[in-house]
Order: structure tokens, then C-alpha cells, then sequence
């Protein structure tokens, strides 16, 4: 593995912490501000699902097999979501009371699992491109979810200031929730180097794991508190923009 591909590899995880260190310098987000930005994750996701995916898988294998993993992706990705409890803080009440004494480090835990579920997919979602096509397939998703985690390294940790929980360790959380993505990449990127055969089943895997976070946590958070015009226009902008960053770096 040479150095360009490792650091293809990690960056996009990193990128987590940029927007995290965001809570540090705007006081109190605003909730059209939050569903603007899932909104723009959710299309930057599924830009990159569809173009550095999915179309991959179709080339490289048949349909049969980027069926096959679209349904092994859906249900790994449903397993986990229910085995593992979790919490999506912008789902409950603004004004929700938090049960003493342990309330805040509950949440903490439960939101840190239901950040985990969301991005092992896409560590894989870089490694398995990687694996299958190089640099030329790898840097274009890994520039999406890189580009796509400044803000949601931002939205997902911002809840818990209503918890009351120092700015400065909501923000660290932000920053290490994207931390499960490089190993998550590098066990994919090691799993499809050694059986090529696996290629159009890991990317359909991949891209439907992403389809799910999207369908089953991004839009429905994103529409939750009434500003889904906001959200849906933001969703576009975030789909053109990664069309043609993949087009051009393609």
C-alpha cells in the first residue's frame, strides 16, 4: 500500500474533526442551519452511492451480484441499527427533561453508537473503492465523504449542547465519532484486495449501506423540525456538487 492510498484511506475520518472543532466558534446553531447542512450530507451521499458505487459494481460485475450486495448491505446495515442501541437526539423533544444522575452520559453513549453505525459504512464505502479501482475510483468518494463529514461531524455532536455539556468536549466527541472510519476502511480495502472476485458485491455492500444511513437517519432528522424546503434544496446542491466531483475527478 503506498502512502497516497493510505492517506486516501484515513483523511476522510479526519475530516470529522473540522466540523466538530465548528461548535467551538458559533455559539448556538440554529435548527434550519443543522437540517441544511444533513440535507446537504444526504445528497453529497447519495451522489457518491450512485457514481462511485454503484455504477463501478455494474461494470464490473453482473446484476446479479450488485443485487445480491445491495441486500446483503440493506440487512447487515438494519441488524446493526437494531441490535445496537442508539439515540438520534434531534428526533426527541427540545425541551425533553434528562432523568438524573446519569442522564448526560447516557445520551452521550447512545448518540456516539447511533454516530458509529453512520460512518463504519462509510469507511467502508473508501476502502472497498479503493480496492476495486485505485486512486482513480478511491479519491473521488473519499473526497465526498471527507467533504461530507465537515458538516456532519458539526450536526451530529451539536444536539448535545442542549445537555448542557462543555463546548469544548462536544466538540472533541464530534471530532472522534469520524475515528471509526479509517480501520473500517482499511479492513475493507484489505478484505477486496485479496478476493477481486468480491468487487461487485463489496461496492453494491458499500453503497447500499450508505442508502440506508441516508433513507433511515439523514432524511428523516433532516425533516423533522419543519424546514424541509430548506433541506431539500440543500439535498440538491449537495447531489450536483459530488456529480461533478466525480465527474471531474473521475
Amino acid at each position: 500500500m503506498s502512502s497516497t492510498d493510505l492517506a486516501i484511506l484515513i483523511a476522510p475520518g479526519l475530516a470529522t474533526g473540522i466540523g466538530g472543532a465548528g461548535l467551538l466558534l458559533i455559539r448556538r446553531p440554529s435548527e434550519r442551519a443543522l437540517d441544511t447542512l444533513l440535507g446537504l450530507t444526504a445528497g453529497i451521499m447519495l451522489a457518491a452511492s450512485i457514481f462511485s458505487l454503484l455504477l463501478p459494481a455494474l461494470e464490473r460485475g453482473d446484476l446479479w451480484e450488485v443485487l445480491v450486495g445491495i441486500g446483503l448491505g440493506a440487512v447487515f446495515l438494519m441488524a446493526a441499527d437494531r441490535a445496537i442501541p442508539h439515540l438520534h437526539p434531534r428526533f426527541t423533544e427540545r425541551n425533553e427533561a434528562l432523568a438524573p444522575p446519569n442522564a448526560v452520559a447516557r445520551k452521550t453513549t447512545l448518540l456516539l453508537a447511533a454516530m458509529t453505525i453512520h460512518n463504519v459504512p462509510e469507511g467502508m464505502a473508501v476502502g472497498v473503492a479503493l480496492a476495486a479501482g485505485g486512486p482513480e475510483l478511491g479519491l473521488p468518494i473519499a473526497v465526498a465523504i471527507g467533504v461530507q463529514n465537515i458538516p456532519e461531524g458539526f450536526a451530529s455532536a451539536a444536539p448535545l449542547l442542549e445537555t448542557k455539556m462543555p463546548r469544548g468536549r462536544v466538540a472533541a466527541i464530534g471530532a472522534v465519532t469520524g475515528l471509526v472510519e479509517p480501520p473500517a476502511a482499511l479492513a475493507a480495502y484489505a478484505a477486496v484486495s485479496y478476493g477481486e472476485a468480491l468487487l461487485p458485491f463489496a461496492l453494491a455492500f458499500a453503497a447500499a449501506a450508505m442508502l440506508y444511513v441516508i433513507v433511515d437517519e439523514l432524511l428523516p432528522e433532516a425533516a423533522a423540525r419543519g424546514n424541509e424546503r430548506e433541506a431539500t434544496m440543500a439535498f440538491f446542491v449537495g447531489f450536483v456538487l459530488m456529480m461533478v466531483l466525480d465527474v471531474s475527478l473521475g
